[in-house]
C-alpha cells in the first residue's frame, strides 16, 4: 500500500495540481550497460506426465483454425507491416518440444539471475492448447552476450483451485496451458510468485514449484473487472453489441508492481477500460488512460484505491510496471504498432524493409505522490528505447553503433536491478516478430540500462 505521511492540508495541497501541470515530463538518457540474448529457437522438452500432445507446440496457429501436425509446415508473419503485403519472419511452426519465448515478465534475483516468465504461447486461446505455460531461471553473461536457460518451471493445477475448466481437466497433473490463462507479469511474494493474467483478468498464486495455490478474481469495491474471457463471460455475446464486460481482450495484468515491503501488489491494465456510459474507451482529454490497482497480498484482496496512467497518444499500451520506492515507480509504455529500425521504408508496400519502424517506446518514471485532482499519477520523465546511448558499444544484437535501438514490438518485460540500473526483456512473440533483423525471428534479449539520469529526475 501506498502509505503517505500527508496532513490533510498537503494532500489538499497535491490534489490541487493542475492537471496540465502534473503530466509535465522530462526526456533523459539511458545509457547501454549490457546485452544478451537467448536465442527465438530455445525449446524446452514438455513434462512426460503431460501427455502426447504437448510433444510438439503450434499444432494450431494456422490461419484457418486447422490442426497442422508437420513440423515447420506453418511459415510465421510478422505482426506489424502491410498486411497486403505479408513480411515473413523466418520461423515457422509447429516445433519439437515447448518454446522458450514470449518473455513477458522477469524478475531480478541477484548476481545477473532472473526468473523469465513466458506467456501464453502464440497469442491467443484459441491457438495455445498445446503451449505449456513456463517460467524459467535463466542468467545472463553480459561479456559474452549469452543467456543461458538454467531450469524450467511449469504451471499446474492438481488441487482443482482454478475455477473454471481447464484444457487438462481429465488428467492428474493438470498442466496449464495458453488456452487457459495468458500470464503476463510476475513477482515473488515469500515463498510464492504471483503472476498477472490477461484473459480474466486474475492474479494466480503459485508456488516456486509450479503448483496453483489460488486465483485472485478481480473485484474492488464490489465491482468486478472482467474481460470477454472471463470465464462467467464466455467469449463472445448473444448478440453483436450485447456485450457485458469493461476490460478489453488481451487487455488485463500485462504490467504488475510489488510495493518495496512486499506487501501490496499493483496490478495495471494494460489497455484502457471500456466507458459503457460514453460508449468509448475512458479518456481525458482526447487521451486514454488506464488504471493501477492495489491488491494486499495477506488478505488476497484490492482496496478500494485506483490511480489512472494517462497515455501518451491513442493506440498506446502499459507493457510492465516496477517501483522504485514507496512513491516513484517505472512503466513501460509503448505502442502496438511498430517494430524495426534500418532498413525503414515507412509507408511503402515492400518486404525488404520496415514499412512502420520502431516509434513509440519508452518508460516512464512516476510519482505516487504527486497526484492531480483526478487522481492521475504525474509522469516525471522518461527514456526512449529507440535512442539509447551506446559510448562503450556493448550491443550484442544489431548495429553496434553510438546509438542503441530497442526496435521490437513488445518490450514487455522490467524489473530494477539496483539503485541505477534495470534490465529490459521483449516479448518476442515466436515466430511472428521480427523487428531486429528482416527475415529472422527476435530473439529473447536481455538489455541492461543505466537509468541513473531517470532515478534522479524530478
Amino acid at each position: 500500500m501506498f502509505r503517505f505521511a500527508f496532513t490533510t492540508v498537503a494532500r489538499a495541497a497535491v490534489f490541487a495540481l493542475a492537471a496540465g501541470a502534473a503530466q509535465a515530463q522530462t526526456e533523459v538518457s539511458a545509457v547501454l550497460a549490457g546485452h544478451a540474448a537467448l536465442p527465438s529457437s530455445t525449446t524446452v522438452a514438455a513434462p512426460k506426465e503431460a501427455g502426447p500432445l504437448f510433444v510438439t507446440a503450434g499444432k494450431f496457429t494456422n490461419n484457418n483454425r486447422q490442426r497442422s501436425d508437420a513440423l515447420g509446415s506453418v511459415a510465421g508473419v510478422s505482426f506489424v507491416g502491410d498486411p497486403k503485403y505479408p513480411r515473413n519472419s523466418g520461423g515457422s511452426l509447429p516445433i519439437k518440444g515447448q518454446s522458450v519465448q514470449g518473455f513477458s515478465g522477469i524478475v531480478s534475483l541477484g548476481k545477473d539471475r532472473f526468473l523469465a516468465l513466458t506467456d501464453n504461447g502464440f497469442g491467443s486461446k484459441i491457438n495455445s492448447q498445446d503451449a505449456l505455460l513456463m517460467v524459467h531461471h535463466v542468467k545472463a553473461d553480459w561479456a559474452s552476450g549469452k543467456v543461458t536457460r538454467q531450469h524450467t518451471t511449469f504451471l499446474r493445477d492438481p488441487d482443482r483451485k482454478v475455477p473454471f475448466f481447464i484444457e487438462n481437466e481429465n488428467t492428474t497433473s493438470r498442466y496449464l496451458t495458453g488456452s487457459d490463462f495468458d500470464p503476463e507479469s510476475i513477482q515473488v511474494v515469500g515463498d510464492e510468485w504471483w503472476i498477472g493474467d490477461e484473459f480474466g483478468p486474475y492474479v494466480l498464486r503459485v508456488n516456486h514449484q509450479g503448483k496453483v495455490l489460488g486465483v485472485v478474481e478481480t473485484v474492488v469495491a464490489g465491482k468486478a473487472y472482467r474481460g470477454p474471457d472471463h470465464y462467467l463471460n464466455g467469449r463472445l455475446p448473444n448478440y453483436p453489441g450485447d456485450s457485458g464486460f469493461e476490460v478489453r481482450r488481451s487487455g488485463g495484468f500485462e504490467p504488475m508492481a510489488k510495493s518495496i515491503d512486499g506487501k501490496t501488489l499493483y496490478p495495471m491494465f494494460e489497455w484502457p477500460l471500456w466507458d459503457a456510459q460514453a460508449k468509448a474507451q475512458e479518456s481525458r482529454n482526447g487521451k486514454p488512460f488506464t488504471r493501477i490497482l492495489e491488491l494486499d497480498a495477506a488478505t488476497q484482496r484490492y482496496s478500494e484505491r485506483q490511480w489512472k496512467y494517462q497515455f501518451e497518444e491513442a493506440g498506446n499500451v502499459a507493457s510492465d510496471f516496477q517501483m522504485l520506492d514507496a512513491n516513484t515507480g517505472l512503466v513501460i509504455e509503448r505502442d502496438d504498432a511498430s517494430e524495426g529500425a534500418d532498413p525503414g521504408c515507412p509507408n511503402e508496400p515492400r518486404v525488404d524493409c520496415f514499412t512502420r519502424p520502431a516509434k513509440f517506446k519508452r518508460v516512464y518514471k512516476i510519482d505516487f505522490s504527486q497526484l492531480d485532482a483526478d487522481g492521475f499519477v504525474k509522469k516525471v520523465a522518461f527514456i526512449d528505447l529507440t535512442k539509447i546511448s551506446n559510448p562503450k558499444m556493448l550491443a550484442k544484437r544489431g548495429p553496434n553503433e553510438a546509438n542503441f535501438v530497442l526496435p521490437h514490438l513488445g518490450p514487455e518485460g522490467l524489473t530494477v536491478v539496483d539503485a541505477t540500473h534495470i534490465v529490459l526483456v521483449n516479448d518476442n512473440n515466436f515466430p511472428f516478430s521480427s523487428g531486429r533483423e528482416i527475415g529472422k525471428p527476435d530473439d529473447n534479449e536481455l538489455t541492461l540500462l543505466d537509468i541513473s539520469a531517470l532515478v534522479d529526475a524530478k
